[in-house]
């Protein structure tokens, strides 16, 4: 039987989270409308609603803002290899508890001899680079198809071609050019034209509610436009299930190839993460645009200019986003169907594999 795991967001301040015998029990407050979020504590609480989750139907916990949970129901969640992860309330990873490491030392030896050797750095980078590319660039096609404007459909011709000539650039790469000195910062330049080359067509994704939703450019720690906002706060989610797949099966998320190593950088689950990136966060954003499931009144702007999501926008998002991963797909490589939900722990495995000297290449997911 396919138990599907699911990740349990608590986004309502004052949440609280128990165990009783190998269930959690959860206690969301209600609290008066009118009652500003700063100001919510469990005493001004006017009901309660109560959940009962089986600790097996868990795969993670994602706790946004104040909430708690007790140290019986976190040891239930550490027996059972369920992590609970902390988030600001932007959905930046903050800190995040797990139990005892596996024993897979030997997995995360050899990641880090490949981390720590520029040529084999370089070849993974390149491969998660070049998926990253690929799927932009079917994004865009789809966009083109999609448009009736003349002018939007010659743009987005433009950002294709030009996506298409880096990917073949990419495939042009010899081992010895990975293993030059300074490949793996030209591979790194060559994903930023990628990324600018994307996203300066980006708007025309938009179908509607342009005005409210207007794209000048990438935004972050804070966003300062709505959009921006639901892609920073989509890829906060599919970066805590980049962590969760990685972690699952021995691999360290924060010794990256990619990425540069910083403190509290999961870099390995944002290299992960690249080729989600297009296909899942931004359509995804894109159709909640352009269905007006989102709109400005879920939004709110702070002091300062930082935008962010109202608790009813935030849940919506929430909602949509497990609802896309139960979604499936037939993986390429595999030729297997897998719910969305199961991918970044497919590509983790593959990756573990490639580690290991099981197979030749990293290869990321590009969906058809």
């Amino acid at each position: 039987m396919d138990i599907q795991q699911n990740t349990l967001y608590l986004t309502t301040h004052g949440s609280y989270v128990a165990r009783d015998h190998l269930t959690l029990q959860v206690e969301v407050p209600v609290y008066p409308e009118n009652l500003p979020r700063e100001e919510r504590s469990r005493e001004l609480a006017t009901d309660w609603r109560k959940l009962s989750i089986p600790i097996h139907m868990l795969e993670s916990i994602c706790v946004f803002g104040a909430s708690s949970i007790s140290p019986p129901a976190l040891d239930l969640c550490w027996e059972h290899g369920v992590a609970v992860n902390y988030l600001s309330e932007f959905g930046y990873l903050q800190a995040r508890m797990t139990g005892v490491a596996d024993t897979s030392v030997l997995l995360r030896r050899a990641q880090f001899r490949a981390a720590d050797d520029s040529g084999k750095c370089a070849a993974i980078a390149r491969q998660i680079i070049a998926g990253k590319l690929q799927n932009s660039r079917n994004s865009l096609l789809r966009a083109g198809r999609e448009t009736d404007s003349a002018d939007e459909r010659a743009r987005v011709t433009a950002a294709t071609d030009a996506l298409a000539r880096q990917i073949q650039e990419l495939g042009r790469w010899t081992p010895e050019g990975l293993r030059e000195a300074g490949a793996l910062d030209r591979l790194r330049g060559a994903e930023g034209m990628g990324a600018v080359t994307y996203f300066g067509v980006f708007s025309l994704f938009l179908k509607q509610q342009r005005e409210d939703f207007d794209f000048v450019g990438r935004s972050r720690r804070p966003p300062r436009d709505r959009i921006n906002c639901l892609l920073s706060f989509l890829y906060a989610l599919v970066r805590h299930d980049c962590i969760a797949a990685l972690t699952s099966v021995g691999l360290d998320p924060f010794v990256g190839f990619l990425h540069a190593e910083r403190p509290n950088r999961p870099a390995l689950a944002l290299d992960l993460m690249e080729e989600f990136r297009a296909w899942l966060a931004d359509r995804l954003a894109v159709t909640l645009v352009n269905r007006q499931q989102v709109g400005p009144e879920h939004f709110r702007v702070r002091e300062g200019g930082a935008v962010e999501f109202t608790d009813a926008g935030r849940k919506l998002v929430i909602t949509a986003y497990q609802q896309r991963k139960q979604e499936k797909l037939t993986h390429p490589l595999l030729e297997q169907e897998f719910r969305i939900a199961q991918f970044p722990f497919v590509q983790a495995r593959i990756l573990a594999r490639h580690l290991r000297g099981d197979i030749p290449d990293y290869v990321p997911f590009v969906p058809k």
